[in-house]
């Protein structure tokens, strides 16, 4: 174990530490153990293969699951299909019960590479001849890279946009071209002119921008910056001003944050009365998902969707979504490569737009496509099964979806990634309070994440 290692396993629980270094020094001949350099990542996969992720699959989810079984013909799978906890992973680890694939959020993998407990997949993707910048969106690539290395086979990408509904807008006389956050003034006045209130307390918001649900994107889409180049956390920048001081001026047009966090916390979000059913907001940024949430009462809404825009005026969004990954001393990581790049290959994502295809086609729903995380897939998928719906609102918001999925950009690789999103989540709620200044707030923070990284990254 490496001094780096034994410093994470050090900060454990006495019952996690066991021993770090249990499983995974040979292996059962079924591709190697142990290090990456090791690995035979070309040979053919045999033996037996255990996999975590997966939980409460639907048709996309086992479509891939029973492609990718049908190309690995001589493993046997073992599923647990229960969600990722990062607490179960750690205990896993320790005792020695290492599975060969980990699906978890893509915020985690720079994290845990930095620690060690990951194999680095670039020599996977060489030796099935994947090209990954190509095959998967650039962005997705970068959520996993660190260190000049890839650790990770990434999944889906579902942009954020604004959602807008347009009865509200159309009573307030605003117009779709005045939701547009490259134009801080014009967007005030939009929200100023959709906002109602019931006794100082809001009963209509202009615009919920989900301040610390969405807020990577507010600081990234106003020019900000997480990271450095090499990971380090940068939450101090003086470029997460213009987000986080715009946000501000949103949340205190519309009776403060206090207000309007209690106001959208009381929202039917999933519900026959939503937010949008319910007339309680005007515009609220929404990833791509949602709308699948609206269709059921698409009859009684008029919607439309406009891109989140940078300081530029160009669409602006951020790459969001989870990963397979390789732990160090996983038994059998040759059919864990084969496996996780049959699951993201472009004709197992193929099987899951017929199956999803299929799906509405038998129910009578709407298909508002899939976002898969790969260009190509995503527009084979869109071609052969996303049709016009007869709501001429609802496709153009399928369409604005799919128009801002080529401007992703990567959150930044970080040792530090989680901390770096919840102390920034942090500092947005203090500025918003009033509790401390935006730059103050951001400097508590930016302490915070770099004491995080210097205990992942101590000894490295």
């Amino acid at each position: 174990m490496t001094t780096r290692t034994r410093l994470i396993f050090a900060a454990l629980p006495a019952a996690l530490i066991l021993s770090a270094c249990g499983g995974g020094d040979g292996g059962d001949g079924d591709g190697g153990g142990g290090g990456a350099e090791g690995v035979d990542w070309s040979a053919e996969p045999t033996g037996t293969l255990s996999a975590w992720g997966f939980n409460n699959a639907d048709d996309v989810g086992q479509s891939r699951l029973d492609y990718a079984e049908e190309q690995l013909a001589d493993v046997e799978i073992e599923l647990d299909a229960t969600g990722f906890d990062a607490q179960k992973f750690t205990t896993r680890l320790a005792s020695g019960d290492v599975p060969d694939v980990v699906q978890m959020d893509r915020r985690y993998v720079a994290t845990y590479a930095a620690q060690d407990l990951l194999m680095p997949l670039d020599e996977c993707y060489a030796a099935h001849d994947v090209a990954p910048e190509e095959d998967y969106y650039p962005f997705v690539i970068d959520d996993m890279r660190l260190d000049g290395q890839i650790w990770g086979v990434g999944q889906f990408f579902q942009p954020p946009a604004i959602l807008l509904n347009m009865e509200v807008l159309n009573e307030a006389g605003v117009s779709p071209e005045d939701i547009d956050t490259s134009q801080p003034d014009v967007l005030l006045d939009a929200i100023e002119a959709m906002y109602q209130e019931d006794g100082g307390v809001p009963s209509r918001l202009g615009l919920d921008p989900v301040a610390t649900g969405q807020g990577e994107l507010w600081i990234l889409g106003m020019g900000g910056q997480l990271t450095d180049a090499d990971g380090v956390p940068t939450l101090d920048d003086p470029s997460n001003l213009a987000g986080l001081e715009l946000l501000q001026q949103i949340t205190d047009a519309q009776g403060g944050f206090a207000e309007v966090k209690s106001f959208t916390d009381s929202f039917d979000t999933f519900g026959e009365n939503n937010q949008y059913v319910a007339n309680q907001v005007g515009a609220q940024v929404n990833a791509q998902w949602y709308p699948n949430v609206l269709v059921p009462y698409i009859d009684d809404l008029e919607l439309q969707a406009v891109p989140f825009r940078g300081p530029d005026g160009e669409p602006f969004s951020v790459a969001s979504g989870t990963a397979f990954v390789v732990p160090a001393g996983a038994e059998n990581p040759t059919a864990a490569c084969a496996w996780m790049l049959n699951l993201t290959s472009l004709e197992g994502w193929e099987a899951a737009g017929q199956a999803r295809g299929e799906t509405r086609e038998a129910d009578g729903g709407i298909n508002t496509g899939l976002f898969t995380g790969s260009p190509q897939a995503d527009t084979n998928i869109r071609e052969e099964w996303v049709v016009p719906t007869g709501n001429e609102g609802l496709d153009q918001v399928i369409s604005t979806y799919y128009e801002v999925l080529g401007y992703g950009q990567t959150y930044g690789a970080s040792p530090a990634g989680q901390d770096i999103q919840n102390e920034l989540n942090n500092a947005i709620t203090t500025t918003l309070l009033g509790e401390a200044s935006a730059e103050d707030a951001l400097a508590d923070a930016q302490a915070a994440a770099m004491r995080a990284y210097d205990n992942i990254t101590a000894g490295g």
